[in-house]
């Protein structure tokens, strides 16, 4: 499913095994644990950093599962079940104290683009993997806190258009191009690499955890209305 480990002052949280990495309700429930351990761990400087092994990010919710329910009802309760447990996913890298960095390493789809959008920094791998949000294809209209992200998070009329109506497949430099994707690398390596150079350089200035997210989610009020996530003004510690 995946792992957590900590190593100095950033936490690594890897989507192990070679699959599509799709979002069943056992993946998001272990990502839900996943952070809620870095949370529960944070300190002055603690930075998180995403990634996955294998060729897929995340390929999206788990569409075979929802297929096999027998009817086409029973597919859409059960779509309709991984809808609703992704969203605390998403509030919870909201608000979780400390930088987050995504280092996608193959391609993410739907909630699996979600996924890494959700991240304060989104790097890419430039050779291989595409974004792609693939409702619009799939005839499956966006759940409220889908668009709520892709609208606080995705400053291009014209890339929100392309992304969400038009279900184009972008590679990384398309992606920076856009301003979805801080920087495309040659490699899954190089990505990861480079995103442990940012969190390391992010964990140096030893931020508060707390007014880090504060202001996070002082950016994004919108998305936190839908997700439920809730903005206070935490005391300042000099």
């Amino acid at each position: 499913m995946c792992t957590l480990e900590k190593r100095g002052d950033l936490f690594f949280l890897t989507l192990t095994g070679d699959d599509e990495h799709r979002l069943s309700l056992t993946l998001i429930d272990s990502l839900l644990s996943a952070l809620s351990q870095a949370k529960s761990q944070a300190t002055r400087g603690s930075v998180l950093v995403t990634t996955a092994h294998g060729k897929f990010f995340s390929n999206g919710f788990d569409l075979g599962w929802a297929q096999a329910a027998g009817s086409a009802s029973a597919a859409r309760a059960r779509l309709s079940q991984m809808v609703a447990a992704f969203k605390p996913v998403v509030a919870a890298l909201l608000s979780l104290p400390m930088p987050t960095v995504a280092a996608v390493q193959g391609h993410a789809a739907a909630a699996g683009f979600l996924l890494a959008l959700s991240h304060d920094y989104f790097l890419m791998r430039r050779d291989r993997g595409v974004l792609y949000m693939s409702e619009v294809d799939l005839g499956l209209p966006f759940p409220d806190y889908f668009t709520a992200a892709f609208l606080a998070k995705i400053g291009s009329v014209s890339g929100r258009r392309d992304v969400m109506l038009r279900g184009m497949k972008l590679k990384g430099d398309e992606a920076v191009k856009l301003g979805i994707v801080e920087s495309a690398h040659d490699s899954a390596e190089s990505t990861v690499e480079a995103a442990v150079r940012l969190g390391e350089q992010l964990a140096k200035r030893k931020w508060n955890g707390d007014v880090y997210a504060e202001i996070r989610k002082s950016l994004y009020p919108e998305l936190c209305g839908v997700v439920g996530v809730g903005v206070a003004t935490p005391k300042a510690k000099l």
